[in-house]
């Protein structure tokens, strides 16, 4: 997991929105291989060695999304460097070839099929509650195995910014509904 997520990630505990911390044991550049992360508020901690963050309760199940990389990349309407872009459940199997469309962009992969493992600019963290703060993404692909976080998602998306979900899009996601067709949709998310 690159160090930078840190900043980007909650606590799973049922309380108001709080940072962790972050205590890496070993590190490959910027990316922590070894650590533990916890939270100062509840107590709550994990650890991980050598492969993914793990909050609890997280599912790696096997699928793809029925659209490619190139689609996601328009979709989500992303150009230039920095932030952060979560793929989740099935869509992270898009994580290898979205991360040569976006140069300098980090990918957080949430419960991805595997065999996807951590590695270039791609950090997994499983987990069975959203791991995201408010208004820390560029954008978002959410797989339609994980359509129950899709407004958790939204929330997480920087105003004006796109949630690409699969499937048919929910009639109250909150945003503005930009497109939707071929079993795809794309809303932007409203302002703070």
């Amino acid at each position: 997991m690159f160090i930078e997520l840190t900043d980007h990630l909650r606590c799973p505990g049922d309380h108001a929105e709080a940072f962790l911390v972050l205590l890496p044991d070993r590190m490959d550049g910027r990316r922590v291989t070894a650590g533990h992360l916890g939270c100062p508020y509840c107590g709550w901690s994990t650890s991980w060695d050598g492969g993914p963050a793990d909050f609890g309760g997280g599912r790696r199940l096997d699928g793809e999304v029925p659209f490619d990389a190139a689609a996601a990349h328009a979709m989500l309407g992303i150009d230039g460097p920095g932030g952060w872009v979560a793929l989740v459940g099935r869509a992270a199997s898009l994580a290898p070839q979205l991360e040569t469309l976006l140069p300098q962009v980090g990918i957080v992969a949430i419960n991805p099929p595997p065999p996807l493992a951590d590695g270039g600019a791609v950090s997994i963290v499983t987990s069975g509650s959203w791991p995201i703060k408010t208004h820390a993404l560029r954008g978002a692909v959410v797989g339609l195995d994980a359509s129950e976080w899709l407004p958790a998602a939204l929330v997480s998306v920087l105003p004006a910014r796109h949630l690409v979900g699969e499937g048919t899009p929910p009639t109250n996601l909150g945003g503005t509904l930009l497109a939707t067709g071929g079993g795809v949709w794309v809303a932007q998310a409203g302002s703070a």
